[in-house]
């Protein structure tokens, strides 16, 4: 049974997903955001656990990708809070800060590489920058990193030369260097052909069984998503709409969940932008062309 947590107090809400405060790693609390006149989220609240991969999913522009930046510390919120592994993120110091990112992993939208480094000295450098390893040390984590993705041949092609799921496993490679308690994707499927697709949804489960970590997905890829997925949660107008398993959401009894879970065209999210009857627009058309 899906769980809607605008129902419930947060306390509660722990204790309906099963989850032991000690397992939560990101603890989210009436979260407030706004860029400008427009709300982001209007006091969001969730609890994303430690190990497994929890998906955050909505339309486009539902803030999904904000949410990761807040999560981050790339943007403060307005009001609420966000902690990660306890650590309240946004009133850290901004070394301590730097402290908790070099424990997180980020694959962006993008990939994002350094368009002037090799694929090697792509995932060389988060090593470089933050460890002290001598040079055989880096080429064996790197080249173990690589091998990782499948890309360990690929070492000395650069960025340019690569497609573009190949580049999205680089850009994993990288993110999987300092080895992070967490990994964040940034909508992993996105542009990717049925192939690439298939290997980045079996490389995210793959890994995050491995390593054991926690993995944030935020997509809009609605069956790779679920495929893979351990919890989701769905957010519309500034808030969790729902949250449960992937099998609770797919047979959720609310109409929203369904026609966003079934991709439906037509719902309580309407296939027409709010406008007045047509047949008033048409009166209005015709006068002014008479006039």
């Amino acid at each position: 049974m899906a769980v809607d947590l605008a129902c419930y107090n947060s306390a509660k809400i722990t204790n309906l997903l099963g989850m032991d405060l000690s397992d939560i790693l990101v603890k989210i609390r009436d979260l407030h955001f706004s860029r400008g006149n427009r709300k982001i989220f209007d006091g969001l609240s969730m609890d994303i656990p430690r190990q497994g991969i929890t998906a955050i999913m909505g339309p486009s522009g539902t803030g999904k990708t904000t949410l990761l930046k807040l999560i981050g510390g790339q943007l403060r919120p307005d009001s609420g809070s966000v902690e990660v592994d306890g650590l309240n993120v946004h009133q850290l110091s901004t070394g301590k800060l730097f402290e908790l990112r070099q424990r997180m992993g980020m694959l962006f939208q993008s990939g994002a590489l350094l368009t002037d480094l090799s694929v090697f000295e792509n995932v060389a450098y988060p090593l470089r920058e933050h460890t002290k390893l001598n040079e055989a040390m880096i080429r064996h984590l790197v080249l173990l990193k690589l091998n990782a993705v499948g890309l360990r041949g690929a070492a000395e092609m650069s960025p340019s030369e690569l497609s573009g799921g190949m580049a999205r496993r680089v850009a994993l490679a990288r993110a999987i260097a300092l080895d992070p308690m967490m990994i964040m994707y940034d909508e992993p499927f996105t542009g990717q052909d049925p192939i690439s697709m298939g290997v980045l949804v079996s490389l995210i489960d793959e890994l995050n069984s491995a390593l054991k970590i926690c993995s944030i997905v935020v997509s809009h890829d609605v069956p790779e998503t679920l495929s893979i997925a351990n919890h989701v949660h769905i957010i519309s107008a500034g808030k969790v709409v729902e949250s449960g398993s992937p099998d609770a959401l797919k047979s959720s009894p609310s109409a929203w969940t369904h026609q966003f879970v079934h991709g439906e065209p037509d719902g309580p999210v309407p296939f027409h932008y709010p406008a007045e009857p047509i047949l008033d627009d048409l009166y209005q058309t015709t006068n002014k062309t008479g006039d």
